[in-house]
Parts: C-alpha cells; sequence; structure tokens
C-alpha cells in the first residue's frame, strides 16, 4: 500500500545501498544531507525577519487543482461556483484558513496534455499539487503504461519547480464494460505511482458518485452540483490534515 503522506527529510539509504530517484526528490546521501541541516541552522543564526519576510508569511498559500472535466465542472451551471475546487475554497474560508484555491481543471484532458500544459501552470507558487487526470486516458483506452509515465513525470514537474510542494494523486477506476484486463491494469497506476512518488493517494475521485444517478448528470458521467458537493466532501478530508 503507498504511504500516508512523505516528504522532506529523504529517508537515508542503509549503507552501500544506492538511493533511487523518486519521481523529483532530490538524490542526496546521508553525509550531503547531514551537511545540508547544518548549513541550514548556522545561516539561520542571528537572523532576524524582516517586514517583507512577515508579509510572505501572511500571503495566501495555494492549492492547485489539475485535472480535467470532473475538475473544470464541466455541464455545471456555474462551474466557477459549484464545480468541487470552488467548494473547497469556501471550506477553507469559513475555516478561516489562508489558502487560494486554483482550478486548472480542462475538460478533455488526458495524461499526456496534462504533461504538456503542466509548466505552464507551474508558473505560479504552488503549496499542494492535487493531481487528478486519467479518467480520459481509460475511457479512450489508452495504455495505462503510458498514463503512469505520464503521471510520473508530471510529479517530477512538480517537484523540480517547487521540492516543498505536497502532491495529492487522485486515482481513477474504469468501469467493467473496458474488459478485465483493461481494468485491471488501469487499476494498479494510481497506488503504484504513489508508492513510487512518495505521493499522498486519494484511492478514487468519485468515491460515493462514480454510478449514482442523483449525483451525476444525464451522461451518467460528469457529477451535477450535489455530486461535486459529494466530492469535495471527500477531498477535504484528504487535504484538510494537510494545512
Amino acid at each position: 500500500m503507498p504511504p500516508t503522506l512523505r516528504g522532506f527529510p529523504p529517508r537515508i539509504p542503509a549503507a552501500g545501498r544506492r538511493q533511487r530517484h523518486r519521481c523529483g526528490w532530490p538524490d542526496l546521501t546521508p553525509l550531503r544531507w547531514l551537511a545540508g541541516v547544518f548549513i541550514a541552522l548556522a545561516a539561520g543564526i542571528g537572523y532576524a525577519a524582516s517586514p517583507g519576510d512577515a508579509a510572505a508569511a501572511d500571503s495566501p498559500r495555494t492549492i492547485v487543482f489539475f485535472g480535467d472535466s470532473l475538475t473544470a465542472g464541466y455541464g455545471l451551471f456555474d462551474p466557477a461556483h459549484d464545480a468541487y475546487p470552488a467548494v473547497i475554497q469556501r471550506k477553507l474560508a469559513t475555516a478561516g484558513l489562508p489558502w487560494r484555491v486554483v482550478n486548472a481543471g480542462l475538460s478533455g484532458e488526458t495524461t499526456s496534455g496534462g504533461l504538456r500544459r503542466v509548466d505552464w501552470t507551474l508558473r505560479q507558487p504552488v503549496d499542494i499539487f492535487f493531481l487528478a487526470l486519467g479518467a480520459n486516458d481509460g475511457l479512450r483506452g489508452i495504455n495505462p503504461e503510458l498514463s503512469r509515465r505520464n503521471l510520473e513525470s508530471i510529479i517530477t514537474r512538480v517537484r523540480a519547480r517547487y521540492p516543498q510542494a505536497r502532491v495529492v494523486l487522485a486515482g481513477m477506476q474504469m468501469p467493467p464494460e473496458l474488459g478485465p484486463d483493461y481494468t485491471r491494469e488501469f487499476s494498479r497506476v494510481y497506488p503504484e505511482v504513489a508508492a513510487k512518488c512518495d505521493t499522498l493517494l486519494m484511492p478514487f475521485l468519485l468515491e460515493g458518485v462514480g454510478g449514482s444517478a442523483e449525483l451525476n448528470q444525464g451522461d451518467r458521467i460528469h457529477p451535477n452540483r450535489a455530486g461535486h458537493a459529494a466530492i469535495a466532501e471527500t477531498v477535504w478530508k484528504v487535504l484538510r490534515p494537510l494545512l
């Protein structure tokens, strides 16, 4: 099973064992890592915070929801208000937490398309990157191995630009109509990527929503307003400990 949450510092490998790259984590030896700690401590001695530092500390931090039509709020009357990222933004405000939400969902997006546009999205600060792509890959029958490589590459780019950012990977599931072999192979992608890349895994973005006529639009694929509210409740339980 993938870890619930792992971050810095990276684990120090056993003697004589070479540490693997983990989707963008720095490949540090024990000596270099300890040296970095001592340098950081030494640099902090006698440091006084400036007014600019205080202002930066008070500025809102950013959650980026990077996904497809399920994130964009396809088919909703007012996606800017009703899509699940917008519901999360209201929850943050109600809780008095200084975070802002960026909805980077794009209808029709695949993991390949996400990899092509992620650098543009990363031009803004990112503290939490919520990665929710792959549904369109599955519905189009794209090779799950390609989806896996794309997800890993997106995570690598996020960490290269923002090493301290936390990445949450939202899993997807395919209907049995696509065949048992394909659905089984597809279902393995998300937990395996999460384990390899040390990300927090949300097993299924549409938990409790997928397949429900009451929570989906007429196409039985895209959640309606109530469905997005239900997704937000599940996402909130994952995000709240990180805030």
